[in-house]
Order: C-alpha cells, then structure tokens, then sequence
C-alpha cells in the first residue's frame, strides 16, 4: 500500500519496495539517529508486526468501502498517515522539508505513489476479493523491473531477471485461471488493481530521478508527501463524491487503522529494521503480503479460495524474487606491494588523476519511494517494495 522510504547502512545497497508499498513514499535515505537503530523489541517480533499490518490492509479497505466511496477510503488513509507522521515530527521537532522545486517534485509523487494507487484499490475491491487485490500488488516488482528497463539506463537486463519477470505474469495468469477464460474473475477490478500496483514503480523511477540527495528526514519527507496527498484528495472527494451520511464503527475505524498503523506507524517500523537488520532482510516482509492479505480475506471475510490463488501466488512471488537478483561483482585485483614494481600508466604523470576514487558506485536503490543520496549501481535491481500497501 504504498511504498518504501527507508535509511540504510553505508555498506550496503538497498534494493528499491518496499510497497505503498511504500515502499509508498519518497524519503530520502538518509542515516537514522543512533538512538533509532535499536528498538525495545526483538527485530523479529516487529518484522512479524509490520508483515501482518501491511497484509491486513487490503482486508481494511474492503471493509472501508462497505460504508465510504473509495476516494473517502483513500483520502482517510493518507490523511491519519500524515497525523501520525507529523505528531512524530512534533515531539522530534523536525521541520518539513524546504524548497518549491522539492514541494513540486513531492506533490507530483504523492500523485504517483499514494492518491492514484491507493484510490485504484479501493475502487478495485468493490469488485474483487481483498486476497486477489493483495496478490495484484505483489506484481509491483515485475512492472518495476520491465520499466526499468527502459527508463533507467543503468539497469542491465540479465537472463535471470527475464526469467523471473516472464514467470511472474505466468502466476498473474495461474491466479486469474487464464485456462478457464478467466471466468469469475472481475475483469474491471482486477485491472485497476494492477494499474494501481504499476503507479508504484512509476512513481519510484520518477522519485529516483528528481528527488535523489534531498535534504530532510525521512519522516519530514513522507509526513509532506502524505499531506499532500491529503489536499490531493480532498479535492478529489469534493468534486466526485458527496460527504457521508454516517460514520459506521467497523469500517471508520479500518480507515482510521489503515492509515495511523499501516501507513504512518508500519513506516517508522521498517526505518528501523532497515537501519538495524539491513535492507535486503527488511525487504523480505514484500512476500509475505500476500499470503496474510489472502489469510485474511479467507479467515475473516470468508472469501472463496481455489487452488490456483496460492499456486499463483506463489509464482508470482518466485518471479519477483528472481528479478531481484543481482548479477556478482567480480573480484577485485589485489593491490600490488611494496617489493612490486606499480604498473606504468598514462596517468601515473597526470597530478590530476593521482587523487584517490572509489574503487565503484556505492549507492542505494530507493525503497518504494525513496530517492538516493547518490547514483544507483549498474547492478542494482529494479525498484520493489510493499508500496501497496
């Protein structure tokens, strides 16, 4: 439900949702306080947490539209998301971050990343179970890494990475029952579901190259996103739907859930297992989404499941894992000794090019969102993320 946005150690890469979801917003990655880097509780115990509140999210948006219009649901979800943000950087005493270029490129991610996607599912599960909804948004890394393809030149395509793509959309089409004509699958949900889980990698090419090295703390950043996002959808709302009549315990108190826990705490939550654990291990919590989004759907919605939903599921989830590999570095030459003679170089004359380099690119992939503070590595990944969440 939209994505990623986290910090990461120096030493490692991070490869881009991280959902949005929310992987969903576009912090900048940035080093997190050192009183951050540890929380009260055991690492496994809060990736647990955030796994299970990011898989019931679509479970909250079905219920969320059994009383308000899907842009309601949306604009709920972005507006408690950016309270419970924006409390945090009351207490911090933060300042949100500066600049019109920064707050243009912000407001046009927040189109990306939050207002369309999260509109998209809400609309799309008026017509689809919560369980095929959180399924569609696990193919967020397949549409990132077709896209990157194109859009980013220092993305190379690898044979194992086609593999994983063409097997991901062979489990789109295992879930959807392509064999049986796609019968009993709502053709109009299950589409804007996938539209909403390609907004994300739009919304993360876009991010990486506009908003890459902005100053500010992730909160700042994802707490002025979400607000617009709010205003965005607040304009939205007036023109297209009329206010409600009434305010339902269950389905206000899921948008008041999916947005405080699932958009604004869930954040803060993955900041801190990406500066404690590392990226590559935070990003694990992608895959399990959609198993819980489909537990969910089936233990407490009693939606129907047939044997093609996991299998599908389970596809897709390999294929994603798959174009996320990286292709190894190879290994670097020993640097020679004293005792050796040091190679003759046109260089070696030039005072200009004796300063010392790095020996290559160190940089980070943003997370369903995030920009970099530098270039991302040839090597790196298409963006993925939780962002849909």
């Amino acid at each position: 439900m939209s994505a990623p946005t986290t910090p990461r150690p120096a030493a490692e890469a991070l490869p881009d949702s991280l959902p949005d979801p929310l992987p969903i917003t576009a912090a900048a990655t940035v080093a997190a306080p050192p009183d951050a880097r540890r929380g009260g509780l055991d690492w496994r115990i809060r990736f647990a947490v955030l796994s299970v509140i990011w898989g019931f999210s679509f479970l909250l948006i079905k219920v969320g539209t059994e009383a308000y219009a899907p842009f309601q649901v949306a604009l709920g979800r972005v507006a408690f998301g950016a309270l419970a943000l924006l409390t945090v950087l009351l207490l911090r005493r933060e300042r949100l971050p500066r600049g019109r270029r920064t707050w243009a490129h912000l407001t046009v991610a927040a189109l990306l990343l939050n207002t369309a996607p999260f509109s998209l599912f809400a609309y799309a599960e008026l017509s689809i179970p919560s369980s095929l909804a959180g399924i569609c948004n696990a193919t967020s890394p397949l549409w990132g890494m077709a896209l990157s393809l194109v859009a980013l030149s220092e993305d190379r395509p690898t044979r194992r990475r086609f593999a994983g793509l063409g097997l991901g959309f062979l489990g789109v089409l295992t879930v959807l029952g392509a064999w049986q004509g796609f019968s009993g699958v709502d053709a109009t949900g299950t589409a804007l579901a996938l539209l909403a889980s390609l907004c994300y990698p739009i919304g993360w090419i876009y991010v990486r190259r506009t908003l890459a090295g902005t100053p500010g703390s992730p909160v700042a950043l994802t707490g002025a996103q979400l607000g617009i996002s709010t205003v965005q959808l607040l304009l939205v709302s007036a023109l297209f739907t009329s206010a409600p009549h009434s305010f339902p315990l269950w389905p206000t108190l899921s948008v008041i859930a999916l947005g405080a826990l699932g958009t604004g705490l869930a954040l803060q939550m993955q900041y801190g297992l990406v500066t404690e654990v590392g990226p590559t291990t935070a990003q694990m919590v992608t895959y399990f989404i959609p198993v819980i989004a489909t537990t969910a759907g089936v233990l407490v919605l009693g939606e129907q499941l047939h044997w093609n939903t996991p299998v599908g599921a389970a596809i897709v989830l390999a294929g994603a894992a798959l174009t996320q590999t990286r292709t190894p570095k190879p290994p670097t030459k020993p640097a020679p000794t004293n005792s050796d003679p040091a190679p003759s170089s046109p260089a070696a004359s030039d005072p200009a090019a004796s300063s010392p380099v790095s020996p290559g690119p160190a940089t980070p992939s943003p997370t369903p969102s995030s920009p970099t503070t530098s270039r991302p590595a040839a090597s790196d990944p298409a963006p993925t993320s939780p962002a849909g969440v």
